[in-house]
């Protein structure tokens, strides 16, 4: 469990930092000649991240002063999910922040907000995300998770829409099991306590799991599955419309370190300690999804009518209006 509870720590340094406005870009200060001249809207940005590799061009980006050339001051807040920070994305407080499509598509279905991908991040590859049981557990096997208890990060999210998709595949019914909603920093030590019988994880806390001892018994991006688009940066319709200039320049941005992490595998390596405060030799060891610029918008159908067959979502998508048009 060494490592489990390094993750947990690091988890807790990290929630730290971010309180007292520390990760991503902190160090900067003030507003750049760069900004002035190009007439940006805001300088300063805060920026949501969860602790997940999916974020790591964000911190690439910053390392590599990409910012910075931009004129852009970029402050990080770690977060679980979009909608545990509803408030500061409304009010503006929060520019940005890293979603995964089914808490964008599920936000913009609720009414709470309207929400657009900004810049798609990470795409699944085998064995980033799935359902993991305690060492020595009786459940072996996807049918014998029927009347057991799986947390979750977010329920009626992606966890539980992957989750579903493979218990149905195994004959069971979403409705066979329940779900919990545990952050993922505690699923390790609620599995180890018997408090649920089987957690759905992604890296790097998968890698964490088995580590300690867990079994995977999912592949939750293989099969079925294989494929999904998990993540992007989102931002509101409301700030894209206010702020036309900056959101030009954190796209150039983005979009630089997105191809570095697409085709540099030392880049993602690099940052993701700094983030999450796991070890560089985890980090390495983590299996990644595709950093790819662009979702695949087949794979981004597949997801919505997938959230809409489970009943997570009321109406249909039209997957074309989910991305923001960005221009520069």
């Amino acid at each position: 469990m060494k490592l489990a509870r390094f993750v947990v720590a690091g988890m807790a340094i990290a929630l730290t930092l971010s309180a007292c406005g520390g990760g991503g870009g902190g160090s900067q200060t003030g507003t750049s000649s760069t900004s002035a001249a190009g007439g940006l809207e805001k300088t300063q940005l805060l920026v949501g991240v969860v602790p997940v590799p999916s974020s790591a061009p964000l911190f690439i980006a910053e390392k590599r002063g990409f910012f910075k050339e931009e004129g852009l001051t970029v402050k990080t807040e770690i977060i679980q999910a979009p909608q545990a920070v509803m408030p500061k994305i409304l009010n503006g407080s929060m520019d940005a922040f890293l979603t995964s499509y089914v808490s964008l598509m599920a936000i913009n279905d609720s009414g709470a907000a309207k929400l657009k991908l900004f810049q798609h991040s990470q795409e699944a590859a085998p064995n980033i995300a799935g359902v993991v049981v305690a060492k020595g557990s009786p459940v072996k096997t996807p049918a014998d998770l029927k009347g057991k208890t799986i947390a979750v990060n977010v329920l009626k999210a992606l966890g539980q829409t992957l989750t579903n998709a493979h218990l149905q595949e195994a004959g069971l019914k979403p409705e066979d099991v329940k779900y919990v909603q545990v952050p993922f920093a505690d699923q390790i030590s609620a599995l180890g306590s018997g408090k649920v019988d089987a957690a759905w994880l992604v890296e790097p806390f998968l890698t964490a799991a088995k580590k300690s001892g867990a079994t995977q018994i999912i592949d939750t991006t293989d099969g079925v599955t294989a494929g999904v688009p998990i993540d992007g940066w989102g931002v509101t319709e409301d700030w894209l419309a206010k702020n036309p200039k900056t959101a030009a320049a954190f796209h150039r941005a983005l979009a630089k370190a997105q191809q570095i992490a697409g085709s540099d595998r030392k880049a993602i390596d690099e940052v993701v300690p700094t983030y999450t405060q796991i070890p560089a030799d985890a980090a390495a060891a983590m299996t990644l999804g595709k950093f790819s610029m662009e979702a695949d918008k087949a794979g981004v159908q597949k997801l919505a009518d997938l959230l809409h067959g489970y009943g997570y979502l009321k109406s249909k998508v039209d997957v074309a209006q989910l991305f923001a048009p960005v221009s520069g």
